[in-house]
């Protein structure tokens, strides 16, 4: 989706009140991204230079949810390390500019998969290595000293886990306008199994490879979509990152077909490669599977509220909601037989 006439307003974004918030003499041009499950993401570009503009989506904001400056902050903060993120900036928490808060990133230029075709169209020791790059940052990311960077108040890591599910149980009410067998019982479920969690770390929330910037070398240039970013259990990120892949690899969700011949490595890269790479031990490893598919069917809930209440930009929300009950049941055989 774009817009060639500089100035108009696109849906979420004013790019006049853009301009005029930039303090920018010329006119703007903008393009949409991102189509809105989550952020909305919008490329910004005068005559010489290009920006990216986030904000929350349109209607039906979840409480604690889509937090700019949250996603701010926690860039901010990893600039120096060794964890590749976009420049910050500005910020703007007053909503009267475009309706929201939002804020200005540097656009980082490179490659993002988002497809299973796509990635499948790398081959296969392209592809393994471009998995064990995203696990060697997610490693990386997880041995970052949050006091050491700022982040020491960013979040409440005692407790984590039961405040996770107490969380994503208050979106599923917030979003729940049908019924969906088994979700609850996942919920308790999960509830009832709770682990121990290794030490807090700083978590991304949403890790998985089209949410993460390469380079022409492959190596990451940016990890992108911090909004939900905490500090907490580091292996939230790999149970959701093991879910996305093994999406990835059937060609389920958003992720489209599989081409016919396609080959993709196993999970095995992950795993190994984040142990190696300094990452916590892998303990309780399908409660963290299971617990992604309960989050996952959460969020794709809450985007089938907004999509019905016609509140989406974009395409392709119309089958979202048919994801839902698929990941509750795979949600219960992980936690039943381990798989």
């Amino acid at each position: 989706m774009t817009d060639d006439n500089s100035g108009r307003a696109l849906p979420g974004l004013d790019l006049a009140a853009l301009a005029r918030f930039m303090g920018h003499d010329g006119p703007l041009s903008g393009e949409l991204v991102s189509g809105g499950r989550s952020n909305l993401t919008y490329l910004v570009c005068d005559e010489r230079r290009s920006w990216i503009v986030r904000r929350p989506p349109l209607g039906h904001v979840l409480a604690t949810a889509h937090d700019m400056a949250r996603e701010y902050r926690v860039m901010t903060a990893l600039a120096p390390t060794a964890v590749p993120v976009p420049e910050t900036y500005e910020l703007c928490e007053a909503p009267e500019i475009l309706g929201a808060p939002f804020y200005l990133m540097q656009n980082v230029v490179g490659n993002v998969y988002r497809t299973s075709a796509a990635a499948a169209g790398l081959g296969l020791p392209r592809l393994t290595a471009l998995a064990g790059e995203l696990a060697d940052v997610l490693a990386r990311l997880h041995s970052v000293d949050p006091a050491g960077v700022g982040l020491g108040e960013f979040g409440r890591p005692d407790g984590y886990l039961e405040r996770q599910l107490a969380r994503w149980s208050k979106q599923l009410a917030a979003s729940r306008s049908r019924d969906l067998p088994g979700i609850d019982e996942l919920r308790d479920r999960l509830g009832a199994e709770l682990p121990k969690s290794p030490r807090a770390a700083i978590v991304h929330g949403d890790y998985r490879l089209d949410n993460v910037i390469f380079g022409d070398d492959d190596r990451i240039a940016a990890v992108v979509d911090w909004e939900m970013a905490t500090l907490g259990d580091p292996l939230t990120d790999i149970g959701a990152l093991l879910l996305y892949w093994d999406m990835l690899v059937h060609g389920q969700g958003m992720f489209g077909t599989v081409p016919p011949g396609a080959e993709f490595p196993g999970t095995e890269v992950f795993t190994e490669r984040y142990v190696a790479a300094g990452g916590a031990e892998l303990d309780h490893l399908r409660w963290y599977l299971a617990f992604a598919t309960f989050k996952l069917a959460v969020i794709s809930e809450g985007i089938h509220f907004r999509f019905r209440a016609g509140q989406t930009v974009g395409a392709g929300f119309e089958r979202i909601g048919e994801a839902v009950p698929v990941l509750v049941e795979r949600g219960h055989a992980i936690l039943t037989e381990g798989v």
